[in-house]
């Protein structure tokens, strides 16, 4: 790291001070003749304007051309601004992190609207299926961008909310691409080398523009492809108890102690002594899972755009946009893992299983031999006759984003300027269904971790893992999953010119925001498979799947569902198996109505001689939240339904300045408040109620009084639609040097004081601040013979917490073309940033990343190698040493490469290669930073091709 940023700091003044002595040749050169910039240059140039001009503080990407946008994933080419840092999943960016604050905090808005649009992840510990405020963008592709700006610093006239930032998108219009038929499409094909597959992607533009009086532009982008995501991972560790030595229980469910599983069976007499004792100590910690694992998915991305542009009069321009995505993920999920049938958790150590397991899993496992560290973590376990089980888990996951959007400008007159939008949008999250098909199969393995835990290799030595004689059957799981997501939008604004030097802005917006989800969950007790399917042969429905990995046994579908008669189903069986659907959870319904207002000044005058530009302001609020949700209990019984409203407001204050020290040298000054509205699942007022004692008449049973007391335990728990939003105070210095067509030089800090974070509060009668059924907002049903003062011995929701949080930041940039290099040298260029945040108890974020682009360009062919690396970042912390609420992703560096070839000014040839180190995505828990997950995607590679008319 020190590295990396000592050589960007040097590369800073030898930039400055070679271009400086070629500007004036330049200038007489450009006097002399108009240089026109074309293609990646372009793009810097006209971002670099833009950023130029800005009051605020802000970075923009722009298109090199139409349909053309510089990567192939909008996160991808924003991870190259500073302060960006990104997810990537299959090795493709999907989320991304702003200024030291995680995806959840970053606002997007798409042709002014805000936006929220979510896609599963192929891993549950990455959040597979979170519904939150974060922007996956991944669900749109590029091609139909024209520009994406990073709003860093906060005013008035922006709409509350985006703490880190907010992201905005913008589409293709009709009067951007000049006066008549206009038109481009793109073809790309490409492979990655894990699938082998052919990946289409397609796009292509048409705009027509009458005269700059009426305009219409449509867009359409389709791309299909594989991917697959491979490698080694655990669930997660189980720990084994301390062992009571008084205690020699005889029954066959071990308990998860040391003397339990060896009581019922489990064979240690291969350890030495030494090892046998260590063992029978209990307190060691077993990676659970040891999986061999496959994320495979089909994916196919549709997007189209129109945008109509009318000007009925000169002074008023009318705009409507419309987008439609569609993102559907085809998945299967493949692993061959330790999964013990009674034995201790998802770890390699099993007892003897009953029927209707065939002969050879009624045997426990013998465990041979183990190494452990210092804090009791099992690093290597060497066993014989493990039980494992092959699961594969088939999903359908679709994807829909509509958004409508009518945008007017009208010039009153010279001085007055209104402009607004109306727009409506809506995001569907489906997954019709989510299966699985479980196998067990019995064989030796040598699990090793390394020494320190993080690593993984698996032996599977001693047996054949592709031999069908060595798998029974087990059963089917069937589940299905819904979310949906709404926008209603209005902003009115007006903008006045007092004088040259200030001008008056004010305006008002009104923003209702609407989710709701069900979770449906049919197991394989419930729904009656396991009874007709375990323990039974796998011989006819089972093919071999084989990665970089390994190979192993999984079911197959077709053949299990005809053998079986089964098919997925959230209901009885028509054979009349299967019981009632009994888990349906995270049933809410969440919605906030937010009013707000503004009022602003601009100025652009002199401080001692020097341009001197900025704004200050004022931005109200007022919101209204109102969730309903399920409280459930034992086994997901619905027990009620609780209805919870809240409501916060207040004002923002902003304040942005720029100096002009010289015409290239600004200093930008921004102090300004802001908030971040608090995650949609803590929100939601879903929950759980339970009671240790049922409630009647008997000396056993719960016994409640009329005053509110009760003899018994009851608990429960529920989001909160009454949080207050987060809030900070951030400062942010910066000083820019702009030189050449592309040079820019530029060092900013900033400082957020963020107060508000969420955190869980419980109130409980041993602390003397129990509530009541009232007070808790529970129904009373939820509890038989509960009333509303009735006390909760345990109540526990999401709640504001005290004192506040100090996140400091730093980024650095430079950029420069090198023009000052002899030919054919000059067509160099370069761009890089690096960025160090400081906020050691904040999650999501590393402290350090930097990018950099190298690239040359001639007017008949080009290319550039772009590398982005993001140090070791926690999503997770806990005090406790061996805690898995500590988990985090080791560093990472991603290595991307573009070329194209212009076979004429119409027609042009590109090539691209994504992820072409084949980087390892790890993951880990605990402050050790044992592994958890460690997986590869592959490079990609694409060759296609564009043409303009």
């Amino acid at each position: 790291m020190g590295v990396a940023l000592s050589a960007l700091c040097a590369l800073v003044p030898a930039l400055a001070v070679a271009q400086d002595s070629t500007n004036v040749q330049t200038a007489m050169n450009e006097a002399a003749t108009e240089v026109v910039v074309t293609g990646f240059r372009k793009s810097l140039s006209d971002a670099r304007r833009i950023k130029r001009d800005a009051t605020i503080q802000k970075d923009v990407i722009v298109a090199e051309d139409m349909a053309k946008f510089p990567e192939l994933n909008l996160a991808e080419s924003m991870q190259r601004l500073p302060g960006v840092q990104i997810t990537r999943e299959a090795g493709e960016g999907r989320r991304i992190s702003l200024r030291g604050l995680g995806p959840d905090f970053a606002r997007v808005q798409l042709n002014g609207m805000e936006v929220l649009g979510n896609v599963d992840s192929a891993q549950d510990s990455r959040g597979q299926r979170s519904r939150d405020r974060s922007f996956d963008f991944n669900i749109f592709a590029s091609e139909l961008f024209s520009k994406v700006e990073v709003e860093k610093t906060f005013q008035a006239s922006q709409n509350e909310g985006g703490m880190g930032g907010t992201v905005g998108l913008f589409t293709g219009k009709p009067f951007d691409y000049g006066v008549g038929s206009k038109g481009a499409v793109s073809f790309k094909l490409g492979t990655n080398e894990y699938t082998k597959d052919t990946q289409p992607r397609i796009a292509a533009l048409y705009s027509y523009n009458w005269d700059n009086k009426f305009g219409v532009a449509f867009s359409v982008a389709y791309s299909k492809r594989e991917t697959t995501e491979q490698g080694h991972n655990t669930y997660n560790y189980s720990q084994l108890g301390a062992t009571d030595f008084s205690v020699t229980p005889t029954h066959p469910n071990p308990t998860g102690d040391a003397v339990d599983l060896v009581a019922a069976g489990l064979d240690i007499s291969n350890l030495s002594a030494e090892k046998q004792a260590r063992f029978m100590a209990g307190d060691l910690y077993f990676a659970d899972g040891n999986r061999l694992s496959s994320w495979n998915a089909k994916q196919e991305r549709l997007g189209l755009t129109g945008a109509v542009q009318w000007r009925p009069t000169e002074n008023m321009l009318l705009t409507l946009d419309l987008l439609h995505g569609e993102f559907t993920t085809h998945r299967n999920e493949l692993h061959l893992a330790t999964r013990p049938i009674e034995g201790l958790g998802s770890t390699t150590l099993d007892t003897a299983a009953g029927s209707p397991y065939p002969a050879q899993y009624q045997s426990a496992t013998v465990l041979n031999d183990f190494t452990v560290d210092k804090d009791g973590y099992v690093t290597m376990t060497d066993a014989s006759n493990v039980t494992f089980g092959s699961e594969n888990r088939r999903s359908l996951n679709e994807n829909r984003f509509d958004q409508i959007a009518l945008t007017g400008k009208w010039d009153v007159s010279d001085r007055l300027f209104i402009d607004g939008h109306i727009g409506y949008e809506k995001s569907t999250y489906e997954t019709p269904y989510d299966d699985k098909l479980y196998m067990r199969a019995k064989g030796d393995l040598v699990a090793n971790y390394g020494a320190n835990g993080q690593s993984a290799s698996f032996d599977y030595s001693g047996w054949d893992t592709t031999d069908p004689d060595n798998y029974v059957m087990d059963n089917f799981y069937y589940r299905a999953f819904h979310n949906a997501s709404e926008l209603k939008e209005g902003v009115l604004n007006a903008r006045y010119n007092l004088s040259d030097t200030w001008t008056l802005r004010a305006g008002v917006a009104y923003h209702k925001f609407s989710q709701d989800g069900i979770d449906l969950f049919y197991d394989s007790n419930v729904n009656g498979t396991t009874a007709k399917t375990r323990g039974t042969s796998v011989a006819d429905i089972t093919s071999v799947y084989t990665n970089e990995f390994g190979s192993w046994l999984i079911g197959d579908y077709d053949k299990a569902f005809k053998k079986y008669n089964e098919y997925h189903r959230l209901e009885p069986n028509k054979d009349g198996s299967g019981g009632a659907l009994q888990d349906i959870e995270n049933v809410y319904d969440t919605s906030e109505e937010t009013v707000s207002w503004y009022a602003q000044a601009d100025w652009d005058s002199e401080l001692m001689g020097k341009r001197f530009r900025g704004n200050v302001g004022l931005r109200g609020y007022s919101t209204d939240t109102h969730s309903t949700g399920w409280i459930q209990g034992d086994n997901y019984a619905y027990l009620g339904t609780t209805d919870v409203k809240g409501s916060y407001s207040g004002v923002l204050p902003s304040l942005n300045t720029v100096l002009e020290l010289t015409p290239d040298v600004l200093v930008r000054f921004a102090a300004t408040q802001n908030l971040n509205r608090p995650g949609i699942g803590s929100m939601a007022a879903k929950g759980s109620a339970f009671s240790d004692k049922e409630v009647g008449t008997g000396t056993g049973d719960c016994q409640i009084a009329a005053d509110g007391k009760n003899n018994c335990d009851i608990s429960a728990s529920r989001g909160n639609p009454n949080l207050k939003p987060y809030k900070d105070n951030t400062f942010d210095l910066a000083v820019e040097y702009y030189f050449g067509k592309v040079g820019l030089l530029s060092v900013g800090v900033y400082q957020k004081d963020i107060t508000n974070f969420i955190t869980s509060d419980t109130y409980s009668v041993e602390d003397g601040n129990a509530l009541t059924f009232a007070q808790a907002e529970i129904p009373i049903a939820t509890i038989p013979g509960a009333m509303a003062n009735t006390i909760i011995d345990n109540f526990s929701m999401p709640v504001n917490a005290d004192g506040s949080i100090k996140l400091t930041g730093v980024e650095v940039v430079a950029q420069s073309q090198f023009s000052f290099l002899p030919a054919p040298f000059d067509n160099f260029g370069v761009t890089a940033n690096y960025s160090h945040v400081d906020a050691p108890t904040i999650t999501g974020i590393s402290k350090n990343s930097y990018n950099a682009t190298l690239y040359y360009e001639t007017k008949t062919w080009g290319g550039r190698v772009s590398l982005s690396h993001r140090d070791k970042w926690f999503s997770g912390n806990s005090a406790s040493v061996m805690s898995a609420g500590t988990r985090g992703f080791e560093a990472s560096t991603y290595v991307d490469a573009a070329a194209f070839y212009n076979v004429s000014e119409r027609l042009q040839l590109t090539l691209n290669g994504i992820n072409l180190t084949n980087q390892k995505d790890t993951q880990f828990w605990g402050q050790n930073e044992y592994l958890y997950n460690q997986n590869q995607s592959g490079a990609t590679y694409m060759v296609g091709l564009s043409y303009k008319f």
